[in-house]
This record gives C-alpha cells, sequence and structure tokens, in this order.
C-alpha cells in the first residue's frame, strides 16, 4: 500500500514509529508536511500538489494534525476523502473531537459519563455557572488548549470567579468543570483502535501540578481497566467517529468520567509504559479497512 501521513514534523516519535511499523511490514511510506499542501479545487477532479508534484496513487492517509493549525489540516484531509483516498481519521470526526464544547455535549447526549461540565458567554452570569458546577474548586479549560496548557485549578469561588472574568474580558471562551478530587492527580489514558482499547495506561501528575500531561512532566505506568472502563473508552470514541485515539478518563467516586478524546495521541508514553506495539496495530488496522473510496463522508460536513 501507498500510505501518506499528514505531519509537520517528521522527526516525532510517534511519526517515527507510524513510517518504520508501515515500511516493515513492507509499506510505501510518505511524511508530508500539512502546510505545504496546496490544493486544486476542480469540479469532478480535486488535486493535491506538494512541493510542486500532484499527489498520487495513495491508498490510505493518516492525519496527525497539530491543534494550531487544524482549520487548514481538515481541508487538505477533505480533500484527500474526495479523491476517494481512505482516511485513518475521517475530517468530520477530527472537527468534532477538537472543538471541546461540541464533544462535551455529543458524549453527554449519549450517556458517557462526564464531570458536571458548564459553559457560558456573559462574565455575569459567572456565579451562576460555578454553582451550576458544584461550586469551587473548579478546573477552568480554554476551548483552544492543548496539552494541559490553558487549564486552571480555581481553589476558591473568589479566585475562580476572578479567573473566569478575566479570561472572558479578553475575549477567550472557556469551560467550567467540577474538579474530580478523588482523582488524586491521576488520569488513565486508553488507546482505541478500530472497537476495542489495546493499551492503556495511567499518568500521574508531577508533585504540585493537579494536571497528569507528560509533556508537563507527568510520569506513565501500565494500568489494568474495569470493564466499565473499556466499554466508556470504546462508546466516545464510537460517538466522536473516531476509528483511532486516545481517550482521557478519570476514576470518579461514581464511575469513569471521561476528560478529552484525542484524535492525534502521542505513542512514546503509552508504547514505553506497556511495551505493546501500538504503531503497529495501527497499521494493521489500516490494511484491513483501507478499501478505496470507503470514507463515509467523502468530505462532507
Amino acid at each position: 500500500m501507498k500510505i501518506a501521513m499528514l505531519a509537520r514534523n517528521a522527526d516525532l516519535y510517534s511519526h517515527r514509529r507510524l513510517k518504520e511499523a508501515a515500511e516493515t511490514r513492507g509499506h510505501d511510506f510518505h511524511i508530508i508536511n500539512t502546510l505545504r499542501c496546496y490544493m486544486n479545487i476542480a469540479s469532478r477532479r480535486p488535486e493535491i500538489y506538494y512541493n510542486g508534484e500532484k499527489l498520487e496513487g495513495f491508498n490510505a492517509v493518516i492525519p496527525r494534525i497539530g491543534a494550531s493549525i487544524t482549520y487548514y489540516g481538515l481541508a487538505v484531509l477533505r480533500q484527500f476523502e474526495m479523491m476517494r483516498v481512505y482516511p485513518l481519521n475521517e475530517s468530520v470526526a477530527i472537527g468534532r473531537s477538537r472543538d471541546k464544547l461540541r464533544s462535551m455535549q455529543l458524549l453527554a447526549r449519549d450517556g458517557i459519563g462526564l464531570p458536571v461540565t458548564t459553559f457560558a458567554h456573559d462574565p455575569k452570569q459567572t456565579e451562576e455557572v460555578l454553582e451550576l458546577a458544584g461550586g469551587a474548586p473548579v478546573v477552568i479549560k480554554l476551548l483552544e488548549g492543548t496539552q494541559g496548557i490553558g487549564v486552571v485549578l480555581a481553589d476558591t469561588n473568589r479566585s475562580a470567579k476572578s479567573v473566569v472574568e478575566a479570561f472572558r474580558g479578553a475575549g477567550v471562551n472557556i469551560l467550567l468543570q467540577e474538579f474530580i478530587k478523588e482523582a488524586g492527580g491521576i488520569d488513565i489514558r486508553a488507546i482505541v483502535v478500530g472497537n476495542r482499547v489495546i493499551a492503556a495506561m495511567k499518568r500521574t501528575g508531577a508533585e504540585g501540578d493537579f494536571r497528569s500531561n507528560l509533556h508537563r512532566g507527568g510520569s506513565a505506568q501500565v494500568i489494568r481497566l474495569s470493564p466499565e472502563e473499556r466499554a466508556t473508552a470504546v462508546r466516545a470514541a464510537k460517538t466522536m467517529g473516531l476509528n483511532v485515539c486516545g481517550v482521557d478518563m478519570l476514576r470518579a467516586n461514581h464511575g469513569p468520567v471521561v476528560m478529552e478524546v484525542n484524535s492525534s495521541p502521542g505513542l512514546e508514553g503509552v508504547e514505553k509504559a506497556t511495551g505493546y506495539d501500538v504503531a503497529g496495530k495501527i497499521i494493521e488496522y489500516i490494511e484491513k479497512n483501507a478499501n478505496k473510496g470507503s470514507t463515509k463522508t467523502k468530505g462532507k460536513g
């Protein structure tokens, strides 16, 4: 098979591992810098050009689109879909997962466990929104934040109100979420491929930090998930429409709650913590499912 991967940094661990796994299995693998693609949006003849050459003959595309270039990255991916190239994750599904508010609304619609989450436009409604979230301590999140950036823990209602008013005064959209104290600064990342969890790790935040992101000094260890946690991760992936994703969960007193569904999960932490060949399983999934034109959306939506 001829496989394209949309990625800006070919040297990242995840991207090197996917390339290695594909080439080990005999595939022709190309890493394409998303921002260097340009498109001819012609009637019935969609084309993509890269470094002056037309991209042709690809069977599948792996989108590893950075959050900062979501808009352009999804446009390029939709063009591949219109060219009937099979996407590991479809553009519509990635768009859903990147919109924190929309993703929470969809997960709530399907009855998936979530922390109490509130959202408002007017900073004058801060006290009402805080009350709906159960009061301080409360987690305040930028809708555009990634890797723990733009996530604040407010210990008191007064500090929460100050943070909310500061963000809203700057025109920044935020969510307020219940703080799951019993999680103890530990979260779970489950890697879903197809309809099952293939690997999972627990991430512990650096000392003094309630965020458990590995990019922020957290550590990872292998973990055994309960049947309920496995089912929750698979249902969350299905709700988003993602074939491959990382589902981040907390262990609350009333069961697992989903914090985020990541359409381009990093592989380094989970592969090193579990010793499992996640990259190989992703390539294997593409081999089994990359039938020409089998994308559901074909660039729609």
